[in-house]
């Protein structure tokens, strides 16, 4: 229905009724393109039965969040050339919880992080949280055309882009599309015609995001305010909410081992 209502054949696509973490269609694509919008902040991703997948080269992804499992399945699929760009919850690009921070930290040192795009809000009919662009490449080996990029990431802040056409919807217009879109190639390519603009793109060095924690909101860079950024109420309790959840089912099974362990000792009275 999403691929319909866009003008885009979605003839090709098999529904998986077991989700792509448990049943990889494609154990052995490697793509040139990804184009993804995968469900925000999913809890319900089984993770718990897939610690030890051969996917999680950059650090096993928390339960209560699929996130970064996210990222490093679309990575897994990527070929050696081949760039990968999604949406995902705004709080990917700040979080520490459950291991995630260490995680954004292994993806940002290989050079994997290409470029982080700001959206602005109310930009999606089916969810309120704030949402972010990610790019992710190899960026040492490109088409032709692209330079190495390697130890530089592209920061883009959106926030003030796109029109409201209802109260709970905004909108981007041919103009914001372009202007992200053109700011993006400029800068990958061979003598493209790029330059950082104040509140609105900037190209940094690796050190500099590692002086600031391996944090990726483009505002830290650009030198825009963070508010909206640091904080999102709905999304840092429904985040906490499934992880207190999935700490509760492990005290369950940890009293039950317990018990049997137990119940195992001899004694004499």
């Amino acid at each position: 229905m999403n691929l319909a209502i866009r003008g885009i054949d979605g003839s090709q696509v098999k529904w998986n009724s077991e989700g792509s973490f448990l049943k990889n269609a494609h154990p052995d694509l490697k793509a040139d393109f990804i184009l993804a919008n995968p469900p925000f902040n999913d809890s319900d991703w089984s993770g718990e039965i897939l610690r030890n997948d051969g996917r999680w080269k950059y650090g096993t992804p928390p339960v209560a969040n699929a996130n970064f499992a996210w990222i490093q399945h679309f990575l897994y699929h990527l070929s050696p050339k081949g760039i990968a760009g999604f949406v995902l919850a705004k709080g990917s690009l700040t979080s520490k919880a459950s291991g995630e921070g260490d995680i954004r930290k292994n993806l940002i040192k290989a050079g994997l992080v290409d470029c982080i795009v700001n959206l602005p809000t109310k930009l999606f009919l089916n969810t309120q949280i704030p949402a972010c662009l990610w790019f992710v490449s190899n960026k040492r080996h490109g088409f032709n055309g692209d330079r190495n990029r390697f130890g530089e990431i592209l920061f883009i802040d959106a926030r003030n882009f796109g029109h409201l056409i209802s109260r709970r919807t905004r909108e981007f217009s041919e103009e914001d599309i372009h202007k992200i879109a053109n700011t993006y190639h400029d800068w990958r390519k061979v003598g493209g015609n790029y330059e950082d603009i104040p509140a609105f793109c900037k190209s940094s060095r690796i050190e500099e995001v590692e002086k600031l924690d391996y944090m990726l909101s483009p505002g830290r860079y650009i030198g825009l305010p963070e508010e909206e950024d640091d904080f999102d109420f709905k999304e840092r309790f429904m985040s906490l909410k499934a992880e207190f959840e999935q700490q509760l089912r492990e005290e369950t099974e940890l009293n039950k081992r317990i018990l049997q362990n137990l119940s195992k000792i001899e004694y004499e009275e």
